[in-house]
């Protein structure tokens, strides 16, 4: 009688549980709300704090919800949740799968590196001796403060033939330099940018452009620090500055005659942001294009997001990748490019 009392519990219980596809419902749902999120990104309007560029800047790291659903989904066994995580799985790999692989090519006709030394860099000479180690033929180094100048100046001398500084960006380069000249991004060519003095227009120097001069022909370089970004709570995702500085780069690179250019820079901001549309519709992203992996470049002690770019164009690039640490808080990228 014992026995099959508890045979009639458990056949009552068994038929009380939810079936497996009636199951997890909140799981289901929010792993259908992360894969309508990723895919519709484009539609989060920017109206209210910024909104729709902080999650861009941040759309990859989105993709570590999925294993935390996936096991929600797996330990509740639940199919209609584990099949609804179809949804994100499939956005994100469109979205960035093409970022997990190794890309690069060997060859390539020249090396280009940037590097945000940072303002507050404790060693200068030994990240001036870092990057000069780096092999690069060209580079670019932004943040430069006027103590530090004279100690990159010196250290990179023997490397690098030729700079220029503008500001605080400079340009290091192994091949002739010509038409060298700033690039006024602060007022996005508004009526004001020809009222200021050309020492103030000096001091606050954060692009430049010159013409390197390789045996394949000239290559047009941009070398850009671009405003800040910052998280605040009472205004949101602060960009106003940096998405100024990037209208106007990206009319400067628009009226470039040279068809073959190149852009290195501190950008603050990931080329998926749609702030840099005026750059990236008219340049590729060399990690993009030929890296291996996402390439994270800041913060240097834990990379989250890749602020620091190399995009091109007229150029093929073969190989992209990211330095060694140096004292700055930034990440060095570099890239090998081909004509």
């Amino acid at each position: 009688m014992g026995a099959w009392r508890a045979r009639l519990r458990r056949t009552a219980h068994a038929a009380s549980r939810p079936e497996p596809w009636k199951r997890g419902l909140v799981l289901t749902v929010l792993s259908l709300l992360l894969g309508l999120f990723m895919l519709l990104h484009a539609r989060i309007p920017n109206r209210i704090g910024n909104l729709g560029s902080l999650v861009e800047t941040f759309l990859p790291w989105f993709g570590v919800f999925i294993p935390v659903l996936l096991a929600g989904a797996l330990w509740r066994r639940s199919a209609s949740a584990v099949t609804a995580l179809l949804l994100p799985v499939l956005v994100w790999l469109n979205l960035f799968g093409g970022l997990l692989g190794d890309k690069s090519h060997p060859g390539g006709d020249l090396t280009v590196a940037e590097h945000n030394v940072g303002a507050g860099n404790s060693d200068p000479a030994d990240t001036a001796h870092a990057l000069a180690a780096s092999g690069a033929d060209v580079l670019a180094l932004v943040e430069l403060t006027e103590k530090a100048r004279g100690t990159y100046e010196k250290a990179l001398g023997k490397a690098y033939r030729y700079h220029t500084v503008r500001g605080t960006v400079g340009l290091w380069s192994k091949l002739p330099l010509s038409e060298t000249r700033q690039v006024d991004i602060q007022t996005d060519y508004g009526p004001l940018a020809a009222t200021k003095p050309a020492d103030v227009r000096l001091t606050y120097a954060r692009a430049l452009r010159a013409t390197v001069a390789t045996g394949r022909g000239p290559l047009a370089v941009y070398v850009a620090h671009l405003g800040s970004a910052r998280v605040n709570p009472r205004v949101g995702f602060w960009t106003d500055t940096r998405d100024r500085n990037a209208r106007a780069l990206g009319k400067a690179v628009a009226a470039e005659r040279n068809e073959r250019v190149v852009l290195l820079g501190d950008l603050n901001g990931t080329t998926d942001d749609r702030a840099f549309d005026s750059i990236s519709s008219r340049m590729r992203s060399a990690q993009d294009v030929a890296g291996d992996g996402f390439g994270f470049s800041w913060p240097a002690t834990f990379p989250m997001v890749r602020i620091d770019q190399i995009m091109v164009r007229g150029v093929t690039p073969e190989s992209s990748w990211v330095l060694p640490a140096t004292h700055s808080d930034h990440l060095p990228v570099a890239a090998r490019i081909s004509w």
